[in-house]
């Protein structure tokens, strides 16, 4: 089973910057896809970015400009730097592994919060 751990996270200042780490371990099969959604009390889980193993990235329109994903395949980790945060921004984080054989598999953090607050 693949175990995923994210840091990083705490509390800025709106304007800050935060870098958020994930590392997977237990992975014996290529990752087709890391990357980092944020759920919002009260709200669903939502997109912030991803990346693929051959580098195509996705980004929330929310985050593009601002955030930067970035991903080293070799060592199953997966980085997102944050700047210019603002209070909206405020979640908790989960790192997102996905893995496709046969079917989609998903795996997922527990979870690091952010809080962007004066």
């Amino acid at each position: 089973q693949v175990h995923l751990v994210e840091s990083g996270g705490g509390l800025v200042q709106p304007g800050g910057s935060l870098t958020l780490s994930c590392a997977a371990s237990n992975v014996y099969v290529g990752i087709n896809s890391m990357g980092w959604y944020l759920q919002a009390p009260g709200k669903q889980r939502e997109l912030v970015a991803t990346m693929t193993s051959g580098g195509m990235t996705n980004y929330a329109d929310s985050v593009r400009g601002r955030f930067t994903i970035s991903r080293d395949n070799a060592k199953n980790t997966v980085t997102l730097q944050m700047n210019n945060l603002k209070p909206e921004d405020t979640a908790v984080y989960y790192c997102n592994a996905r893995i496709v054989i046969i079917r989609v598999n998903d795996y997922w953090g527990q979870g690091t919060q952010v809080t962007v607050s004066s």
